[in-house]
């Protein structure tokens, strides 16, 4: 069963019934500036206020003759006003309605995102704080490395979408602009005032300059920053897919009732969500390499980036706000097997405490090379598998004997020693 979006909020923005109404929103309150500057009649904007609708389909009628979706979209709303039509896109050119709705719908549409950011921070909050202890084996390079905790693990990621979270402001900030400059930027056709005027309506900032279109490198910043999110919840989606791998079986995705892994083996329980958001992690990478590629322009402008802005702008808005209201299901719903972390930690029969070792020769008076090489000696022959285990191997060497008691070595596999910085790590990251 595929499943399907569960969020049409954010769909709702990019439908073409929106963009039009937010087009004519823009429209009618450059009338009212114009009227302000004394240059349309007050008379004729009442009308206009009154009068003005749009209809998709016949605007799609007209554009399929005329192969322009603005002018189109113009001589629909002036079939619905009559006379005073004469005074709709009075000295503004097409990009001045598109760029500036444009930017309205991304705004509003980051506000989902910013929305959707703050659920998975939650959901990750929560998980950090319930395991904060929670012991586990660290790895690097795919390697058991020293024992961690389940909740630091949960609280680095916090922290990540916390500065993702800051990222999707800055990228709302960036595009929160608009342009109503004329056909190439220079206000020859239209006063200053009436940007300022409608953009300080739609709750936007005029632009300090502009050409016939607001720049590129706003848009390409905006879609990075989504771009960025989505790299995170892969990241944490390729974690949980490694520890759910059947030898590791440290965490798993919340399995449903009557769900099914795979058509063939009845025994699967796949990590089929963060497979997904991995994927389409890819495709919002590629969506901000195509707005990049959209900064260099044709001198005041041409419409190569438009065509690819109709795909990638909606595309990852829309994937992202998905991406995350599964990351939030998934982190918040997430199967924790606290008795195989633990399993796992014992794994290696203490090799994971070489380190503990080393540093406790060192403080005996041993040089650190001599140590080194003690102490991996001892490991190496632990891994070979003769049968003794690693702390059976130190307890009979006469070379650490020579530095620490019986005692002192088995002190040095108590896997406490490395969480006791927990609580501060926590309280310096506010959690």
């Amino acid at each position: 069963m595929i499943e399907r979006y569960t969020r049409p909020e954010m769909a709702r923005i990019w439908d073409d019934e929106n963009k039009f109404r937010k087009m004519l929103q823009i429209e009618i309150l450059a009338c009212e500036a114009f009227a302000r500057l004394g240059l349309i009649p007050r008379q004729a904007v009442k009308a206009i206020k009154e009068k003005a609708d749009i209809d998709v389909r016949r605007i799609r009628e007209i554009e399929e003759r005329t192969h322009h979706d603005v002018f189109a979209f113009i001589k629909n709303v002036s079939e619905y006003i009559g006379e005073e039509a004469k005074y709709l896109h009075f000295g503004l050119t097409s990009s001045d309605i598109l760029d500036t709705a444009l930017s309205a719908m991304m705004c509003e549409a980051m506000d989902i995102l910013i929305r959707g950011a703050e659920g998975v921070m939650s959901a990750l909050k929560e998980k950090a704080v319930k395991h904060k202890m929670t012991p586990m084996i660290g790895r690097t390079h795919g390697v058991h490395a020293e024992p961690t905790t389940f909740g630091l693990k949960m609280a680095l990621y916090y922290k990540e979408m916390e500065r993702g979270l800051d990222r999707l402001k800055r990228g709302r900030e960036t595009i929160a602009y608009g342009k109503m400059s004329g056909s190439v930027g220079t206000f020859a056709n239209v006063d200053p005032f009436v940007e300022e005027y409608v953009c300080g309506k739609l709750g936007l900032r005029p632009a300090g300059i502009s050409t016939q279109i607001l720049q590129r490198d706003r848009h390409s910043h905006y879609l990075n920053m989504i771009a960025l999110t989505g790299a995170t919840l892969e990241k944490i989606a390729f974690e949980i897919r490694g520890l759910q791998r059947t030898e590791v079986n440290e965490v798993q995705e919340f399995f449903a009732e009557g769900q099914t892994g795979s058509s063939s083996m009845p025994h699967k329980k796949n990590p089929i969500i963060s497979e997904r958001i991995i994927g389409l992690a890819r495709v919002l990478r590629g969506n901000a390499v195509a707005g990049m590629e959209n900064v260099a322009l044709w001198h005041e402008r041409d419409i190569s980036h438009s065509s690819a802005e109709r795909i990638i702008i909606p595309d990852s808005t829309i994937l992202l706000d998905y991406m995350l209201d599964r990351a939030e299901a998934l982190i918040s719903r997430l199967v924790v097997n606290k008795k195989r972390m633990t399993e796992n930690i014992d794994a290696t029969n203490g090799l994971i405490y070489s380190q503990r070792v080393l540093l406790e020769l060192v403080k005996k008076g041993a040089a650190r090379m001599e140590a080194y090489d003690i102490v991996q000696g001892l490991a190496l022959e632990a891994c070979r598998g003769g049968g003794e285990s690693f702390e059976g191997l130190l307890l009979n060497s006469g070379e650490v004997k020579g530095y620490m008691t019986g005692e002192e070595i088995k002190k040095c596999f108590d896997p406490e020693y490395h969480l006791r910085h927990v609580d501060r790590i926590f309280k310096k990251i506010g959690l």
